[in-house]
């Protein structure tokens, strides 16, 4: 509702709003699907359009299926063989798009814009897609690809010497080679798309996703599929206020530094005594970007300190580890003294036995510290999980990648909701 608003800027809002609701048409596709010569992009828009029950529209079907004065001239260049003005296909555009189809049950665009002055002549009118598509592969590629098209003249179904050739002997007899699929005419259409793909990119920060065409298709239709189906995270102001909590060694420290790397987080560690850590969570960057804190609160006082001062967390994350790997994780790892090196005897072993002879182990990472230290976490931990009731429980157990992609997700998606 506030993206319709800041596009269109009606002069009486509240009809406006009326009006959009409405709809009900938030959530239908608004799709825009860009390639090169024989990426595939027809076929993956077609298919998209028949799995999402909506609208295609490409030039070619604006041209020669709408009426309207606009299509009968836009019509009569393109059966000249002339190009279409830009301005003449986004009006195409603009009057397809208001229609009721189009607004209940959404559109994809095939092949357009094909320049950075269509692309902001669409966001001009205030057209603007939820999902970008652009298909990639290696010109001798898409090059090899043009050369084996074939069409059958009496149903214009298009075939392939080498992918996709007709059985039926009746059907191979008649079809024919396209127009303009030449080596040269096909790497002059990929140099112009060359020059014009880079300037419109731009133009989708955020919402444009690169797939490679050059798998076969039906890969490539699930990856569009996929991506089309997914929600952006929401243009609403969200500020993280992340707190991992684990026992000593589940990989709060990593997954912390990973959250502040990817998404601009500012990681306050552990070790801050409460009054220092309050200075910090009040700077700017913390209140602006958000923040990361491990390590704190350990038990249920330092938690209700925590939210009395305003420093709700909107999500918690627990990291659960099994205490054999905890142990396996912290008890063998080792330094080297000279050259400040860090190893661990099973995951990153030294390179010589003369290394491997001088190591030495932190008197932290003693079975002994360690056991007190997960005996202290596990003490508090229940109280802790009871506070924090929307807390995600994660399995630390696993490739630190992995994990990050869990936390990750969590934190890009809403929270689920707990059935009473």
């Amino acid at each position: 509702m506030l993206e319709q608003l800041l596009i269109h800027q009606p002069e009486d809002p509240i009809p406006f709003m009326i009006q959009h609701l409405h709809r009900d048409n938030d959530n239908v596709p608004r799709i825009v699907i860009l390639g090169p010569p024989a990426s595939g992009k027809t076929t993956i828009a077609m298919w998209l359009c028949k799995h999402l029950n909506s609208n295609l529209l490409s030039l070619e079907s604006l041209v020669l299926n709408e009426f309207s004065c606009t299509a009968t001239e836009a019509r009569r260049l393109y059966l000249q063989r002339k190009v279409v003005p830009s301005a003449l296909l986004i009006q195409l555009v603009q009057e397809r798009l208001a229609k009721e189809d189009c607004v209940k049950w959404g559109w994809i665009l095939d092949g357009i814009p094909e320049t950075r002055e269509q692309a902001l002549r669409i966001q001009t009118l205030g057209i603007a897609p939820r999902h970008v598509i652009m298909l990639s592969a290696p010109d001798i590629v898409l090059i090899e690809r043009n050369l084996g098209k074939r069409i059958d003249p009496q149903t214009g179904e298009i075939y392939h010497t080498t992918f996709d050739w007709p059985p039926e002997s009746e059907i191979q007899n008649r079809l024919m080679v396209p127009e303009g699929i030449s080596e040269l005419e096909t790497a002059r259409k990929l140099l112009e798309y060359h020059r014009n793909i880079v300037r419109i990119i731009p133009s989708y920060p955020k919402i444009l996703k690169v797939i490679s065409a050059d798998q076969p298709c039906v890969d490539v239709f699930y990856q569009a599929l996929t991506y089309v189906q997914s929600n952006h995270r929401t243009n609403a102001p969200f500020t993280p206020r992340v707190l991992l909590l684990g026992p000593v060694g589940s990989g709060k420290s990593l997954q912390a530094a990973l959250l502040a790397q990817k998404y601009g987080l500012v990681n306050v560690p552990d070790g801050l005594l409460m009054k220092v850590l309050s200075q910090r969570l009040d700077q700017q960057d913390c209140l602006q970007r958000g923040w990361v804190l491990h390590g704190f609160p350990r038990d249920l006082d330092q938690a209700h300190l925590l939210n009395s001062l305003g420093y709700n967390p909107n999500r918690v994350f627990f990291l659960n580890v099994p205490f054999d790997s905890i142990m396996e994780r912290l008890t063998l790892r080792r330094i080297d003294p000279v050259t400040g090196e860090r190893y661990h005897l099973m995951y990153k072993p030294p390179p010589t036995m003369e290394i491997q002879a001088r190591l030495l182990q932190n008197p932290k990472d003693s079975e002994e510290q360690v056991q007190l230290k997960m005996d202290l976490f596990y003490r508090n931990s229940a109280d802790l999980e009871q506070l924090y009731e929307s807390a995600i429980t994660l399995n630390g157990d696993q490739d630190p990648y992995t994990v990050f992609e869990y936390i990750e997700s969590g934190i890009i998606n809403p929270l689920p909701k707990k059935i009473p």
